[in-house]
């Protein structure tokens, strides 16, 4: 009888994020540097808006809030968000 081999650990997908960005345990902390702007999403910048995501889009398009789009992302940078809010209090 004929036993299957068995590799000794499971194959990696090719598309596996395990590379020069990123270990095995998530990203290597680009995003934490000092010194780096956090940049929030759409759905966390309408969060502390307290309104509604497509709000944030709308803000964004109308040049009323500073934005970065890197294709499909719209990131707001927190400190431009901070900032927008001391603006707008009265």
């Amino acid at each position: 009888m004929v036993s299957p081999q068995v590799p000794e650990t499971p194959p990696v997908h090719p598309f596996h994020p395990v590379g020069p960005f990123s270990t095995p345990w998530g990203p290597t902390g680009v995003q934490g540097q000092q010194g780096a702007r956090r940049l929030l999403t759409a759905a966390e910048a309408a969060k502390l808006l307290g309104v509604c995501r497509d709000t944030v889009y709308r803000m964004c398009d109308r040049g009323e809030l500073p934005h970065v789009r890197f294709a499909n992302f719209l990131g707001v940078p927190l400190e431009d968000l901070e900032a927008f809010i001391a603006r707008k209090r009265r």
